[in-house]
């Protein structure tokens, strides 16, 4: 690849703040307020979340600088275990991101018609803007990686800077009340349930602070060796530091007991600063965290299927990149169809994305257990910077997977339809793999 279209640390770091901020600091909140039970256990998890995100720098880190190759997150499967085990999770990946980009773009279609129109357009109109965005990002990642990255600094530049904003409101010594709540349930602490809020606050918290483990699907297009892992650590200290904060201004503007199911708490925080025209710029700040997540996925799963590609298990035709901009053109047109393809289903698809959490806990599991097995096999130890953090990686390694064990657990005792679910896909596309790909790799 020609340097001039590899990222720096610039773009790295906001790749990471890219993956991991999406629409969820928005509304989640209120959600975690709801289940937490008092103050104390919802800073409580959104704090241990955060350290819990830190170890996964760390081990992802490694894992990127033990394998800096481009979809290295499909790689790091399919080396330490078996390509069956890299196909099944990133298959499951790549379906379930464009099913939650074509929901996430009609929802963003909904902000945009009301921060246009004061009132919402219908499913046409929804449809039609979604494939306009998704349509306008394809040609944006057409033109090159480097193209793509630049476009995503500026969405993210203009997304924090609106994050900042919002954590401004608790300056401004306004209280603003809700009102508008969801009907979900809210959990009252006891006395004597404190661990059990803080295990359940945590299934909502690991989610809002997962998706940085797929930066490492540009390990092979950085600029210089460690860009990747100053990249992922900076971002996460920045995302930290955001989440923690922007929190903290909800409880000061809104009131701990009334955010609880809250349905649109950023608005809120909008109105204390901006009055009436507060409501359209969260509509705005809703509508460029769409584009910036639209952006991000088109740029990180072509990555994937080219790595799948390249070893095999999806056809040869996914490798292809073109000459003169290295674009990922297969990939790219595949994962754009499917996500318009979704958008026809409407919001009835993130149904099947409940599931989503479980894997994901599994997924960080199963490649933190998978760099335990790269520095057994001394995989690219030249690669690795020694020193103190490099000798306490597999106890870090260690902690981060039981306390994503915990997270599985919780998901299991808070909706085990949805881990039945997650494992019986699982075991589904194993099948795929074992019955359609080795056979058709070993008749080759």
């Amino acid at each position: 690849m020609n340097n001039s279209n590899k990222l720096g640390l610039f773009d790295l770091t906001i790749i990471v703040v890219s993956l991991v901020i999406g629409m969820g600091i928005f509304k989640t909140p209120a959600g975690i307020a709801a289940k937490s039970g008092t103050e104390t256990i919802f800073y409580s998890a959104w704090l241990i979340g955060g350290l819990i995100a830190m170890l996964g720098a760390f081990v992802f880190a490694e894992i990127g600088a033990r394998l800096p190759v481009v979809g290295a997150y499909y790689k790091v499967f399919s080396y330490a275990y078996h390509p069956a085990v890299g196909f099944t999770v990133n298959t499951l990946i790549l379906i379930s991101n464009a099913a939650s980009l074509a929901v996430v773009t009609l929802i963003g279609a909904e902000y945009c018609s009301h921060m246009l129109f004061d009132k919402q357009m219908g499913f046409a109109f929804n449809v039609t803007l979604s494939i306009v965005a998704v349509g306008i990002f394809f040609f944006v990642n057409l033109m090159g990686l480097k193209t793509s990255s630049r476009t995503q600094n500026i969405l993210m530049i203009v997304k924090v800077g609106l994050i900042l904003l919002l954590i401004a409101a608790m300056f401004t010594g306004q209280q603003v009340t809700p009102t508008d709540y969801s009907t979900d349930p809210i959990r009252t602490y006891t006395g004597d349930n404190g661990l059990l809020l803080l295990v359940i606050s945590m299934v909502a918290v690991s989610f809002t602070y997962g998706g940085y483990q797929q930066t490492i699907n540009f390990g092979g297009e950085v600029s210089k060796q460690g860009t990747l892992q100053k990249g992922i650590f900076i971002g996460i200290i920045i995302i930290i530091l955001l989440y923690l904060t922007v929190n903290y201004a909800y409880v000061q503007v809104i009131g701990y007991d009334n955010m609880k199911n809250a349905t649109s708490i950023g608005s809120l925080l909008f109105q204390a600063l901006f009055g009436k025209v507060g409501g359209k710029v969260f509509d705005f700040a809703m509508f460029i965290s769409v584009l910036a997540y639209v952006n991000i996925l088109l740029m990180s799963n072509p990555r994937v299927m080219y790595a799948m590609s390249k070893d095999g298990v999806l056809p040869k035709i996914f490798s292809y990149q073109h000459s003169k901009t290295q674009a990922l053109v297969p990939g790219l047109i595949t994962f754009s169809v499917i996500t318009v393809a979704v958008t026809f289903f409407g919001k009835g698809v993130d149904n099947i994305l409940g599931f989503s959490i479980f894997l994901d806990s599994m997924g960080f599991i199963t490649c933190a257990l998978a760099l335990l097995i790269l520095r057994y096999r001394k995989v690219n130890d030249e690669l690795v910077q020694p020193g103190f953090i490099s000798k306490i990686i597999p106890t870090i390694a260690v902690v981060f997977m039981l306390a994503y064990g915990v997270v599985a657990t919780a998901v299991v005792l808070d909706n085990w339809k949805a881990a039945l679910t997650g494992v019986g896909l699982l075991l589904l596309f194993v099948a795929v793999y074992f019955v359609f790909i080795q056979k058709s790799k070993t008749d080759v």
